[in-house]
Formats: C-alpha cells, structure tokens, sequence
C-alpha cells in the first residue's frame, strides 16, 4: 500500500538523513508517486488521414433516389372567376393533355456504406424513403447499380439495400461503439450536398444523446456532416464503422459542428434482422414504465432512483408473469436497469420468445419472475381501443379537497363522460387549485386517481385512509398512480404538516 506523505512532514524527516540517504529517500518517494498517479496520456492527432481515407473509401457509396411525383394538371393560367376565357383555357388544356397523365421526377441524394461483399449496403430510412428508384454509385471507379430495399427501420431511420455486382465488394465492418469515448478521433465520410466523395475529421464530442425515438444513441461529432452525409458512416481510426450519420444541428442548414451518428451497437442489431427476415423483431416485455425521480423514491421508501417504475400492464407477457404496476424493475436478464431508456433497449435486443428472469421490487422487498417475451411489432398492431360505455343516470356523488384538489368517487355517468371502462375505479379530478403542487405536477380535472401509497382506491375515505397511513409511517409525501386518456403515471405530492 503507498502512503501519502505531505511535503512539510517529508522535510522534516530528510533532515534527520544523511545525503546519500536522503536522495535515496527522494527518489523512492517520486517513484511511488509515479507509481500513484493515473495513466492520462494526451494523444496528438494523427499526422495525416489519408491512409485511412483510402482504405474505406472503396465500401462508401454515393445514392440517388427518384420519385415519380404527379402534377397537378388543372392549374388554369391567372383569370377571374366566372371569366369567359376560363372554360377557354381549360378545353385548351383538355385538348393538349389528351389522356397523359402529367408527372414530374423528384431527386434526392444521401450516402451509404457496403456491409458485404455480396453487395448489402447501409444508409438511412429517410434517404430512401418513398423512393421509385435507388441507384448506387461507387467511388474511384465510378460503377452505377440499381439497388433493391431488402427492409426498413424507422425507429433508428436505418435501411438495408442490396445491390448485385459481377465481382466482389469492398466492404466495411461495425466497430464496438460502446467503446469509443469522448474526445476519441473520428472521420465521416459521404456525399455531402451533392459534391461527391468528401471526408471530414473531427472527435467525439458527446456519447449516448437522443434526438425523439425509443431507441436513439447518438453520438454527437464536431466532424463537419452536411446535407447528403446522411446515411454515410462514421469511422473510428482502426477503419471500423463505429456509427451512421443521420442528423446536424443547425440554424442554417450547414455544418456548425454539431452531428450526431446513429451507434453502430444499435445500428448492427438492426442490420442483421433486416437481412434475415427483411422486418424488425424486437422483444417485447408488456408493461407501461416511468423513471423513478427522488420524489417517487422517497414515497415509495426506496433509497435509490435506479430501476423503471411499472405504471400498467396491459394484456401480455408480464401481466402473464405476474408483475404488477407499482413494481420497480431492476433487472432484466442479469442486466442492472438504471433507467427507463435502459431497460427499452435491453428489452428490444432480447429473442423474442426467450423466457427471461425480471427482478422487481414490491412493496420494499425483491422478487424474481419469469416472463416469455413476445414481438413488439405484433403488439402495437394487435392494440384495440376499449369501448366507450353508455352513460347512466346517477345522483352526483360529493367532492372533497385533498392534496389541492377537488375529488369525486366514479360513478357510471363520470365513466361515460371520461370514455371509461364500465369496471374502471378510482377518484376523478375536479378541479386543482393552480397554486398547489398537484396542479405544478400537471394535474388536471378528467385526471382518474387509482391508487394512493401503492393501494386502490374508490372512495374519499379510501385516499384519506392512505394519507393518513402514510403520515403515520413518517412518509414526506404520497404516491399517486393516475390516469389520463387511458395512459397511467405516478406521481408524488408533499403531504405537508
């Protein structure tokens, strides 16, 4: 073990020593300290790129799409309405047009990058999207082939095309993402605007940023991505795609430095079902899920803000399993979950049909279950919307503020007007006082109050009971579970003195 040593008290005992004792004594202790001191060795950039540049340039692929768009072929030259020379114009038309259908060519440009030496090629959902025709122009020799889209992922806004060649490709494989860091160096290379074959330099500036989907890792680069980057890949020094250039931030259009590429860790995933079944195949665990914030925490007695709290659970694999809504999740088939973000991820990279171990905590003690995951795909287009019961006829029931609301048990003429469920339960809305914090944590009347301190509630005397509870038991605040439009989140609200 190395003992710090502060300057003063080593002073003191070199001056006890003699001189050759007292160098030996130095030198030991610089020698420790080296010893101490954390590897941080500043790498200069490379001296050049270009031996880089041409060993990947060959897989990088310039791509044209057209569009055949129709035109509008009524447009009548600029007359007034009900003007003799209108009807004119138009049997003028009518007599030149004949029965050709009048249709214009849209381009568009974008970049992409061969996988294979067969002839699969990357590049983004949006370059090819709605897209008549694909042609792929290949760098240095100039080659142009007509390329096919064997599938599509809009959630990560990749797509996979295929191309067939006479001879062998030069291809470029994905490198491990989840192993460059920031301030690493790294070259984009592609089409930028239409100018043909470019590569520009620069670092990693940010890891692990999302845009608006599920499934975004970016990683954000200060090498320079314009117009017509898109789909281009991002490489890191070993000549290793390590992510695919989709998106700039920017007020004008033009590179400031801000880029973002798709992860290559998310990218390959992707890739590889779209070549084996031309589709996605995410797993799919069933459950509706927030994060924890240190309000919800606290409520719930829990002493971390790790996991993925469980809002509903619908019909599916983990209603199936056993897991109910108030359940933290903090496992996922051997993975620690920290996040909401983590767990969606993990969840859509499992086999569909994999029978996995989820680890959750209910009411403040672990519990294991098995659940068989089904395919997310299917899910969402098997969702039916319930149906809307017919109101009744009833007595208004009475109101009471709580917590800084206005709160009234369900009846069957509030689930007709709110398009409930006729079994639905809980406590509706109001009205909130907009000085409290229910309403700076969105409450709103129509809102359906279900559950209080992770307990069910349908009458006043139900929430008071659970508020109640809670003081007793020194809680700072209650967790509510609610309801808006059919989706459920928690919330926390201070129960004051």
């Amino acid at each position: 073990m190395t003992a710090l040593i502060r300057s003063e008290d080593f002073s003191k005992v070199r001056s006890k020593l003699t001189p050759a004792r007292a160098i030996a004594a130095t030198m030991m202790t610089l020698a420790l300290f080296l010893m101490s001191v954390p590897e941080a060795i500043a790498r200069g950039a490379p001296e050049s790129f270009a031996d880089l540049a041409e060993q990947v340039s060959p897989a990088v692929v310039n791509i044209t799409t057209t569009t055949v768009v129709a035109q509008d072929t009524q447009q009548l030259p600029m007359v007034p309405p009900g003007s003799p020379f209108e009807e004119f114009f138009r049997r003028f038309q009518e007599q030149n047009q004949g029965d050709q259908p009048q249709v214009r060519r849209g381009h568009a440009l974008g970049s992409g990058f061969v996988i294979s030496e067969d002839g699969y090629i990357v590049t983004n959902n949006h370059v090819i999207e709605g897209a008549d025709e694909i042609q792929v122009e290949f760098y240095g020799s100039g080659k142009v082939l007509d390329a096919k889209v064997v599938g599509t992922d809009t959630n990560t806004d990749i797509a996979l095309l295929k191309v067939d060649s006479d001879e062998p490709l030069t291809f470029v494989s994905f490198g491990d993402s989840d192993k460059m860091r920031v301030g690493d160096w790294v070259i984009a290379v592609g089409n930028p605007l239409g100018q043909g074959f470019s590569v520009t330099a620069g670092i990693i500036s940010a890891r692990g940023r999302e845009l608006s989907g599920t499934y975004d890792d970016f990683i954000q680069t200060d090498a320079a991505i314009n117009r017509g980057n898109s789909g281009g890949p991002l490489f890191n020094m070993d000549g290793e795609v390590i992510g695919v250039n989709t998106a700039i931030l920017s007020p004008n259009g033009g590179s400031i430095g801000i880029g973002f590429s798709m992860a290559s860790n998310v990218v390959s995933k992707v890739v590889d079902q779209l070549q084996k079944y031309g589709e996605t195949r995410r797993g799919w665990l069933g459950v509706r899920i927030q994060d924890l914030t240190p309000d919800v925490a606290e409520a719930m007695g829990l002493d971390s803000t790790d996991g993925a709290l469980v809002s509903d659970v619908p019909d599916g694999p983990a209603k199936q399993a056993g897991i109910e809504p108030g359940d933290v999740i903090v496992e996922f088939d051997g993975q620690k979950v920290k996040s909401t973000r983590e767990l969606v991820r993990i969840v859509a990279d499992a086999p569909v049909g994999k029978t996995v171990r989820v680890v959750v905590l209910r009411n403040g003690e672990s519990k294991t279950v098995k659940v068989t995951l089904g395919r997310r795909e299917e899910a969402l287009a098997s969702e039916e919307s319930g149906a809307k019961p017919m109101p009744g006829v009833q007595t208004p029931p009475a109101e009471k503020s709580v917590l800084g609301m206005k709160l009234r048990e369900l009846d069957d003429s509030l689930r007709g007007d709110l398009g409930l469920d006729a079994n639905a339960r809980g406590l509706v809305v109001t009205d909130v006082d907009e000085a409290s914090e229910a309403w700076s944590k969105g409450l709103r009347p129509g809102d359906v109050i279900e559950e209080a301190g992770q307990a069910r509630v349908s009458s006043l005397a139900d929430i008071e009971g659970r508020i109640e509870a809670a003081r007793a038991a020194g809680r700072q605040s209650i967790l509510l579970l609610i309801r808006r439009n059919g989706d459920p989140r928690f919330v926390a609200l201070s129960l004051g003195n």
